[in-house]
């Protein structure tokens, strides 16, 4: 009887699907039993929210914003002050003298445009400074937990896509608690 090349497929398949089977059972012993890596996410954004030194640096630069804008609300009451003017007392105004405040007028427009990008470039920059002193001491407390628990790799948990993260490879609030413990250490 003459086997067709529709009739080889299955005797193919099974006779790999037995090979794949001896190769795996015939594996050293030692290969199968090493021991499993261990593997924990962190998530770095929840540690700036609820970690005391993240808790600190937000609030310092709501201090710095609040008296920034204070700084802007009184050039722009002046602002007000002058257009108010402006507008009641423009038409008794000389027209030179309409002109002239007219200009002093878009003059201090332009200065607190400047000084409000200028205010908000500050901020940004103050707030790239504190997040990156407060990262970098993350980091830190990061590695030391890591290597004292005998984790193989400890991954941030939005940066590294984790898709699925079981609750008990979950290490954030330990790592908000020892990173809490080495600022109130450091303050003293």
């Amino acid at each position: 009887m003459r086997m067709t090349p529709r009739g080889l497929l299955p005797l193919l398949a099974v006779a790999a699907a037995g090979l794949m089977a001896l190769s795996w059972s015939a594996q050293p012993v030692h290969a199968q039993s090493a021991p499993a890596a261990r593997v924990a996410f962190v998530d770095v954004q929840r540690v700036l929210a609820r970690a005391s030194a993240g808790v600190a640096a937000r609030e310092q630069l709501e201090r710095e914003k609040a008296a920034m804008q204070k700084q802007v609300d009184g050039h722009r009451g002046e602002l007000e002050k002058l257009r108010d003017e402006l507008e009641k007392k423009g038409q008794l105004l000389s027209a030179d003298v309409r002109r002239e405040k007219q200009e002093t007028l878009e003059r201090k427009v332009r200065d607190v445009r400047r000084l409000v990008d200028d205010l908000q470039k500050e901020l940004q920059k103050k707030e790239q400074e504190l997040l990156a002193k407060v990262l970098q001491e993350v980091t830190g407390v990061v590695q030391r937990f890591g290597k004292e628990k005998g984790y193989a790799i400890i991954v941030e948990k939005r940066g590294a896509s984790v898709v699925y993260g079981a609750p008990e490879v979950d290490v954030t609030e330990e790592i908000i608690r020892v990173f809490d413990e080495d600022s109130k250490k450091a303050r003293k």
